[in-house]
């Protein structure tokens, strides 16, 4: 079986966030959902949009102002902190950081100086984007036909996302994934292995975050969603997702910088 992947860099950043350690505990980085929240006008880290590097910046300097000390911290206890903290990731804010990551493997730039934001318009708009284009970068920005094309299923390659979208005024229900890895059989892919960041129902307060699952494609000429999706091998476990990929439009497409790669 033929496999391609993302850069070796671009694996790290999902890593990071799988895996983010601080001192020798290791968590995931739980989900955020900033409709939820609320916050505006903050650091990245506290709208769902930093970096695992932000992100352990500000645990760290937060244990050092309330003199936490790491040699009591266990995973739980991590995971805790972070979601009682607003410290998180969502979707969106995770796949900017892999695939700015990416085009910088690939020496095409900064993902914030290529991509487009129909979503800010007008002059103060245009100025909040340009100061702050990863905190108005969301789904519907990846999605716009200005900064990305559907890809047909059997022309899929790491690097490209999976996006569900809906055409209600309220976008709570858009929702990206990000493809790090995919398997050939005879020249046509067989298995895409995806990176993202959620919270299922089923997950509670402190259970949420980065995870990745496979879609098993049984026929690369029929949608996405009659594909075999699961995680942790799991069909039960990616149901909540799978349900709202079918409910929702869901298109596999590639960022119009990355052009044919």
């Amino acid at each position: 079986m033929n496999q391609k992947v993302l850069s070796v860099q671009t694996l790290s950043i999902i890593d990071q966030y799988l895996n983010f350690k601080i001192g020798t505990v290791v968590c995931s980085i739980p989900y955020f959902n900033n409709k939820t929240k609320g916050t505006r006008a903050a650091l990245r880290v506290y709208v769902g949009k930093g970096t695992p590097k932000e992100i352990a910046q500000e645990v760290e300097a937060m244990f050092v102002k309330n003199r936490i000390g790491k040699d009591l911290l266990t995973a739980e206890s991590l995971k805790k902190f972070l979601v009682d903290n607003n410290l998180g990731i969502e979707c969106s804010g995770f796949v900017f950081h892999v695939l700015n990551a990416e085009i910088h493997d690939r020496k095409l730039g900064r993902l914030e100086k290529l991509l487009h934001f129909p979503n800010c318009r007008g002059l103060f708009g245009k100025i909040r984007c340009h100061f702050r284009p990863v905190e108005n970068c969301d789904v519907a920005t990846f999605a716009s036909e200005q900064n990305s094309r559907a890809i047909a299923l059997d022309k899929i390659l790491p690097g490209d996302f999976i996006t569900m979208t809906n055409d209600e005024p309220d976008r709570s229900r858009d929702h990206i994934l990000v493809i790090h890895e995919v398997n050939y059989q005879n020249d046509l892919p067989s298995k895409i292995h995806y990176s993202h960041s959620i919270a299922y129902p089923a997950d509670g307060l402190y259970k949420t975050g980065v995870r990745q699952g496979i879609i098993e494609i049984l026929d690369v000429t029929k949608p996405i969603t009659q594909a075999v999706w699961t995680e942790n091998g799991s069909v039960e476990s990616v149901r909540p997702l799978f349900e709202r990929a079918v409910r929702c439009r869901t298109e596999v497409r590639r960022l119009r910088v990355m052009g044919n790669f």
